[in-house]
């Protein structure tokens, strides 16, 4: 920490008012940023270039004075933040690192230190306050390796060499009532926009506060003389030590003795610092500090330049430059990666702190149908960071396709289309390179659709892959157009205990649901007695349904999926949605995956019946068992179900047949729906409502006679 003395005597002893430095901190991406402008503007050029940086006064204790260079710091309509004060610096690159290493620091410093002092002699600092904050910094950037070099100096003049104090600093809230506090914290919520939010003139009125330019200060103070009106100087303070000012008031002080200090002695100077805490913006540990400026210096023979200072130490606190090795993640796949996470994290930092991102980003996902759903969804999986993909389907790009399928261009419907799967694979790869992402071109055999002799080898196989595709994901999304072909997958997850979630689109309406999770006898042993759902109903006295209970997009239906393609006209051939709906609805169903992996019970996470039921809640809240939507209406319904104990696609008995037969029990089912409805029940079932039927027509026939 840099000092120099001040002339504050206090039972005999001399008061030393220290200032905390700025401490550099660049932002990885201005790394990235400059290496282009090196490649394609500055070639070989050491001109100086124009740099913007920023600092804030709300930081929390602890931290050090940042002075921050983003990555757009080298952007000249670079627009600050509005709660950020802006700093103007000179950015020097030398081409070689003996240059970098042999070049004079005094005479670069000299040179900042000479810019500045002109625009406080000029006058120009009262119209620009900002260049009070100015730096300097030196760099040489070794682009095979992706090492850079770089030194700050932040130029300050002693002058004046020392300053009398009028009292020890002290802090705000021993000053002013917490009603003048919030006043003041008001006041300064206009700074920025007129006022430069850096340096400027602050009144107080009783309980009302005002900010002025700067340059105001001596017609407001001479206008407020003999008034109970109180004019302070003041600045936004980086520092967040306790007794000390940051380093924006050593060039201040010099400003004001320079100009004003023949006009008064005596300035009150405000430090001030914001910082929000519980959503509430305090300013109670800002400073105050009285100083008293006559005859510190000879105001009207001010020297030529004055001494300076300002080289930033380095990492182990010695004068040297500080080297950056970004050869790690200075390759843009690298950055993009980083700020994937980046923007991921903040959602955990700022709201949702217990998120657990690894297992979103580590879950593997298959997703079958590579069309209106399973652009979106993808699309949404991506922005939760998940990084293995695997999209499945059998049809190619068509014309229509581009305008609502957002993974195509119209370049992939050429020379007959490219397949929808490997399109969409390629182009979530161009978006995202870090992803771990393939399309698969398959047919997903289907109950009802019959298999010739001739196709039984081909349709084995196509089964096969899909079963080993399942076993090597942890969720399966149906996405499909057509019923029957979220039968055979929907055996599968429950056989080999996935989370299954299906989205299913109508004109003006969409269906998303999770199927009820077979879970291992193991994950039922190994729960506690909290997470452990009941296998008895219960739960459904209560209002909630366990996850194991819930039931699958087949469960309300009496009757076997079969073939639905079969004579369609061109309307039926094709999805008659309103555009919005599949984007709701891939939102949805995604989110839906998000909250299952984010309840302690996963799979297992019980759904509610009603609003009013109590169910034990996951990071992102309660999870539904399926969310019906109405875009006519605007309305979203989220009903929970059983499920079926004679159900086509997840019923013991069926799924007992798949573990038991394989594929000779799907051959049979793909040859006839009707071999499905008497393995599961459904056949017994319709006997049983027809021969309900046939007694209730005997009894009203015997009335009748």
């Amino acid at each position: 920490m840099l000092s120099y003395t001040c002339n504050y005597q206090k039972m005999g002893e001399t008061t030393i008012l220290q200032f905390a430095p700025f401490s550099s901190a660049v932002d990885a991406g201005f790394w990235h940023k400059f290496t282009q402008l090196k490649l394609d503007v500055f070639h070989l050029s050491e001109d100086a270039v124009p740099i913007t940086g920023s600092y804030v006064n709300s930081d929390a204790p602890g931290l050090p004075s940042r002075l921050s260079v983003e990555y757009d710091a080298l952007d000249r309509n670079r627009v600050p933040s509005k709660w950020a004060c802006s700093a103007v610096g000179t950015l020097i690159n030398t081409n070689t690192v003996e240059e970098f290493r042999n070049r004079s620091k005094q005479e670069l410093l000299k040179s900042s230190a000479s810019v500045l002092w002109d625009a406080i002699i000029s006058g120009s600092a009262l119209e620009k306050p900002s260049v009070l904050a100015s730096f300097l910094m030196f760099t040489f950037a070794d682009l095979k390796k992706y090492h850079y070099y770089y030194w700050f100096a932040f130029p300050a003049f002693t002058l004046p060499k020392t300053i009398p104090l009028v009292k020890q600093p002290q802090c705000v809230s021993l000053i002013l009532t917490d009603e003048q506090i919030a006043s003041l914290v008001l006041a300064c919520e206009g700074l920025g926009t007129d006022v430069d939010r850096g340096f400027f003139t602050l009144t107080q009125s009783g309980n009302e506060f005002g900010i002025h330019l700067l340059k105001d200060y001596p017609q407001i103070r001479t206008a407020a003389s003999g008034t109970d009106r109180e004019v302070y100087l003041a600045f936004s303070d980086p520092c967040t030590l306790p007794q000390n000012p940051g380093w924006p008031l050593r060039n201040l002080l010099t400003l004001v003795t320079l100009k004003w200090s023949h006009l008064w002695s005596v300035y009150k100077i405000l430090c001030l610092r914001i910082r929000t805490r519980s959503g509430t913006k305090d300013a109670t540990h800002s400073l105050v500090v009285d100083v008293d400026l006559k005859g510190v210096i000879d105001t009207d023979n001010p020297p030529d330049l004055p001494p300076f200072l300002g080289w930033e130490k380095n990492e182990r606190g010695k004068m040297g430059p500080r080297m950056v090795n970004l050869s790690a993640n200075m390759d843009p796949i690298r950055l993009a990666e980083s700020a994937v996470d980046l923007n991921l994290k903040l959602m955990r930092w700022r709201v949702a702190p217990l998120l657990d991102l690894p297992i979103i980003q580590n879950t593997r996902c298959l997703l079958l149908g590579s069309g209106t759903l399973g652009c979106s969804v993808a699309r949404c999986l991506l922005g939760w960071g998940v990084e293995h993909l695997t999209l499945l389907d059998s049809g190619k790009v068509s014309y229509s396709n581009p305008v609502r399928q957002n993974l195509f261009k119209f370049k992939d419907c050429l020379n007959g289309g490219t397949y929808k799967a490997v399109a969409a694979a390629d182009a979530l790869v161009e978006i995202y390179p870090k992803v771990n992402c393939k399309g698969v071109i398959l047919n997903i055999p289907m109950p009802g659709h019959t298999v010739s002799e001739s196709l039984e080898q081909q349709v084995r196989s196509d089964v096969s892959v899909l079963e080993q595709l399942v076993d090597d994901h942890d969720v399966v999304f149906l996405l499909m157009d057509s019923r029957e072909s979220r039968w055979l997958p929907t055996v599968l997850g429950a056989a080999k205990h996935k989370i299954v979630l299906t989205a299913a689109l109508g004109f003006d309406s969409y269906l998303v649901i999770r199927h009820g999770y077979r879970c291992k006898e193991t994950e039922l042993e190994e729960g506690t007695a909290s997470s452990k759902p009941s296998v008895s109903n219960s739960s459904a006295l209560r209002g909630s349904i366990p996850g194991n209970l819930l039931g699958c997009y087949f469960c309300n239906d009496v009757v076997a999926p079969g073939d639905s393609t079969r004579d369609r006209t061109l309307d039926q051939q094709c999805t008659v949605t309103r555009p919005g709906i599949s984007y709701l609805a891939a939102a949805h169903v995604t989110e839906l995956m998000v909250s299952i992996l984010q309840h302690p019970d996963r799979g297992l996470a019980e759904a509610r019946l009603n609003d009013k039921a109590d169910v034990k809640e996951g990071v992102l809240g309660p999870v539904p068992h399926s969310i019906r939507g109405f875009l006519g209406r605007h309305q979203l319904l989220t009903p929970a179900s059983t499920a079926f104990q004679q159900c086509s696609g997840c019923c013991d008995k069926v799924i007992s047949a798949y573990r038991e037969k394989g594929f000779e029990f799907l051959l049979k089912v793909f040859n006839s729906s009707i071999y499905l409805e008497e393995v599961s029940g459904l056949s017994e079932l319709h006997h049983c409502v027809d021969d309900s039927q046939i007694w209730e027509l005997s009894d009203s026939e015997e009335e009748m006679e």
